[in-house]
């Protein structure tokens, strides 16, 4: 019989127990499929004594996770810490160092540090794998990686965050506001005790760096994301938005050209005409856009224990096989070192909100930042006063430099009869 794959686990949460459990449960299927049994041989984390749900009593236990590296009965080690630097990495480098595979789920140490590990990897011949650091389930890596490899990405973007999308579509459902929902969610497990990388769109940033370098064959560039998060969102914004046939979703947006690598994310206004517009909860989507293949839609669930467990799996079965291939769908050395785009130069429509003191002129001191920064204004609303007497003030502009807007909210951010910060939000054509 074919000798087994021998994996370590380090990590044994939510999803180093769903590997267990699934390896468990499927465990002759995915021999089949990988033409060889995939056994947990070794584990460690932080609780020896734990609860998990999972019999770990049958696998080695190593106190110090980098001592997988070097456990004689180890072909893959699996990292499920989390965190883009300390441990994690400390045990990503060790374990490509002593000709150890490496599967992961950390987007931020891809994020940060996937250059470096690629290199390592395939200096090493051995696999670096990461399909479960981008919308868990979800095959997009593995997507653009090898079913779309023959096409020129012209964009990629979609919905990365799941607490995010569920906090935007029940405020949508609802009409409650976002501290609201928040708390909601976070009662019910969808957002951590200190939400902050989910809701300032900083965990989107990571999977949105890991996909530009696929789709795009360019260096990882985390530091270039502009980032922009959701907890300033109104409910009187989703509200507006519905009115003009749109639904809120906080999307990251990549793409590649002689302009430069442009990442952002950022809250955007979604066209109901536009998938996206219809995931709900907290359901992950991707759309990239290929020269030859036309718009391709990956959808599912973006989190979980069995949903990631599955992505993790799906890596190992592909070392079972042999079939490793570089990370980033070249070699590390091909990927390109591309400049920043301007975003200033990109054409767009926008849509702005103000919350403004209720007085006469208001409206047209707006009027006149837009017209000297040259936006032209497409639809202008004034909704009735706020318990505080201000007011909310909505704009639709029409196509133009999002430099122009920045422009008029910087003059405007100095008027007196500003209240708050602008809320800016982009509206992604259909």
């Amino acid at each position: 019989m074919t000798e087994p794959l021998r994996i370590a686990l380090a990590g044994l949460g939510t999803v180093g127990a769903g590997v267990i459990r699934l390896l468990d449960t499927n465990g002759a299927l995915i021999a089949r499929r990988a033409g060889r049994p995939i056994l947990v041989t070794a584990v460690s984390a932080r609780d020896r004594t734990k609860d998990r749900g999972v019999d770990i009593a049958r696998f080695d236990w190593v106190d110090d996770p980098a001592e997988l590296a070097r456990h004689p009965d180890v072909d893959v080690v699996v990292e499920l810490v989390g965190g883009s630097d300390g441990p994690a990495l400390a045990l990503a480098r060790a374990a490509l160092g002593a000709g150890k595979s490496l599967v992961t789920a950390n987007k931020a140490m891809i994020a940060h540090h996937g250059l470096e590990l690629a290199r390592a990897a395939e200096a090493a011949n051995l696999a670096l794998k990461f399909e479960a650091a981008v919308a868990g389930g979800v095959p997009v890596i593995k997507g653009l990686r090898e079913g779309a490899a023959a096409n020129v990405i012209a964009r990629v973007y979609g919905i990365l965050n799941g607490t995010c999308n569920f906090i935007l579509s029940k405020m949508e459902a609802e009409g409650r506001d976002f501290s609201e929902i928040l708390s909601e969610a976070q009662a019910l497990g969808y957002a951590e005790a200190d939400p902050s990388f989910d809701i300032d769109g900083v965990d989107a940033a990571h999977k949105l760096s890991i996909l530009a370098s696929v789709a795009f064959g360019a260096q990882p560039a985390f530091d270039d994301v502009a980032i922009t998060g959701v907890r300033h969102v109104l409910a009187a914004d989703i509200a507006e938005a519905a009115a003009l046939g749109y639904r809120v979703r906080l999307l990251g947006v990549a793409d590649s050209g002689a302009h430069g690598l442009f990442q952002r994310v950022h809250p955007h206004l979604v066209p109901l005409s536009h998938p996206l517009a219809h995931v709900v909860g907290s359901t992950n989507a991707v759309v990239a856009e290929g020269n030859f293949v036309g718009r391709l839609l990956f959808q599912g669930a973006g989190a979980g224990d069995g949903p990631t467990a599955s992505a993790v799996v799906a890596d190992l079965i592909d070392i079972a096989r042999g079939e490793f291939g570089p990370p980033y769908a070249m070699p590390a050395d091909a990927l390109a070192a591309q400049e920043v785009a301007d975003s200033g130069e990109r054409r767009a429509r926008a849509y702005v909100r103000l919350t403004v003191s209720d007085k006469v002129g208001v409206l047209a001191e707006i009027a006149a930042a837009m017209r000297d920064a040259g936006v032209s204004i497409e639809s202008l609303i004034q909704r009735g006063a706020q318990a505080d007497g201000s007011v909310l003030v909505a704009i639709v502009t029409h196509e133009g430099p999002e430099r122009s807007v920045a422009q008029a909210l910087e003059k405007l951010r100095g008027s007196q009869s500003l209240v708050g910060e602008p809320m800016w939000m982009h509206i992604l054509d259909a």
